[in-house]
């Protein structure tokens, strides 16, 4: 028998059984999808991740309360810049901020924020969204741009003005449709705040949760007063350059060294070091739920070879006919193995399909990224598993003495 007879006769084996095809089948079709989906959705999360530290200055250093482990997780109102502020008792003071800005090359700026999660209200409407007490440098350090009105200056923090610039999302909460925020007075604890700018949007949060278009930007002083802050909660030290980051977190660390700070009170933080841990974690935890999800496979592949030794039993008659007229080993051996893998082959096929569909629905909600390298990845483990899983039905078949098969009842 030549190969695409071999395979026209594969074929309609697979069609004639269309239920027990398709329930074989399942496990390969569930495994492929999951894979996709768990590695999509890890994917997803660390371009996210990536994308939210890009809008960050690369010549930034974050100074944060406390001996910060980058293995842990954390979140914050602020995006990825508070992530780290949480959980510590700052020790540093305003003072401090103005000193380490005053340390010289390779240190332009330093600035520091408050910050508080806070129900804003406009009328009869409220939004939860975060306050963010900044000086005039913030606009470096986070890569601010506006989409209307100016952003916060020095003359405003020195005069505690209560002024606010705010997020998309704020805007989209408090005000109608097509009204312009710009002037218009928010409350903030039961303080006027008037409107003087809105930021460009930067995305929603992974999984919904707080980002940069949640955020009120108003005056540091203002702030400070507002909710009691006698100690800024991060320090943000602006280098000249990206190449100067580690002589820059150097002077910190010898300036507040100076002041009796231990390493257990404070630690220096860089954008690519964050990003680089944050990473590595997001990979290994994608890596262990693939590889969850990949159990799926192996059980797919049991029960295709389940299903095919099954059928040998029951076309016993069947293969002794075919070796009475001249089918060889080889041909019953390959006409086995071909259903085996086309039953994978299918598997892998509507996996891959189910998979996709199903992170594109949930990047609706969260990111997700389906790259061709996990689709390439489940697809090839199925039919590595569809080849496994024939090999001992295929042989058993192919063993078969074609007397003792015809006489099979």
């Amino acid at each position: 028998m030549d190969t695409i007879e071999l395979f026209r006769t594969a074929t309609m084996a697979v069609r004639v059984n269309k239920t027990r095809s398709f329930l074989t089948a399942l496990g390969i079709i569930i495994g492929v999808a999951s894979v996709i989906l768990l590695v999509s959705i890890g994917n997803g999360l660390q371009a996210y991740i990536t994308e939210q530290f890009k809008q960050l200055g690369s010549n930034v250093l974050f100074v944060v309360p406390g001996k910060v482990n980058l293995g842990g997780g954390g979140g914050g109102g602020g995006g990825a810049r508070s992530a780290f502020a949480g959980g510590f008792t700052s020790k540093f003071t305003f003072e401090d901020v103005q000193n380490i800005g005053r340390l010289g090359d390779p240190i332009s700026a330093a600035s520091s924020a408050v910050t508080k999660s806070i129900t804003v209200k406009y009328r009869n409407k409220t939004y939860d969204a975060t306050l963010d007490g900044v000086d005039e440098n913030i606009k470096q350090v986070m890569n601010l741009e506006l989409t209307s009105g100016t952003m916060i200056n020095r003359p405003m923090v020195e005069r505690s003005q209560a002024v606010a610039v705010i997020g998309p999302k704020v805007v989209e909460n408090l005000f109608a449709a097509g009204e312009d925020p710009l002037g218009r007075e928010i409350d903030i604890s039961g303080r006027k705040f008037k409107v003087i700018g809105v930021t460009v949007s930067k995305g929603g949060g992974f999984g919904g949760g707080g980002d940069q278009d949640s955020i009120v930007f108003v005056p540091l002083t203002a702030a400070a007063k507002l909710i009691g802050a006698k100690n800024p909660a991060e320090i943000f030290v602006i280098a000249t350059s990206p190449d100067a980051m580690s002589q820059a977190a150097t002077k910190v660390k010898n300036y507040l060294y100076r002041k009796k700070l231990t390493n257990d009170d404070f630690t220096v933080l860089e954008p690519t070091q964050i990003l680089s841990t944050i990473n590595s974690v997001l990979g290994t935890i994608t890596g262990a739920l693939s590889g969850i999800a990949a159990i799926s496979l192996v059980v797919g592949g049991i029960g295709i070879a389940n299903i095919m030794l099954v059928s040998v039993t029951e076309r016993t008659r069947e293969i002794g006919l075919r070796k009475a007229v001249g089918a060889t080993y080889r041909d019953i051996l390959t006409q086995f193995l071909l259903e085996a893998i086309l039953l994978s082959v299918l598997g892998g096929m509507i996996g891959i399909l189910l998979g996709g569909g199903l992170a594109w629905l949930l990047s609706r909600f969260i990111s997700t990224a389906v790259t061709p390298g996990s689709v390439v990845l489940a697809f090839g483990i199925s039919c590595l598993v569809g080849v496994t899983a024939g090999i001992a039905p295929a042989m058993r078949a192919a063993k078969l003495d074609p007397i003792t098969a015809l006489r099979w009842e």
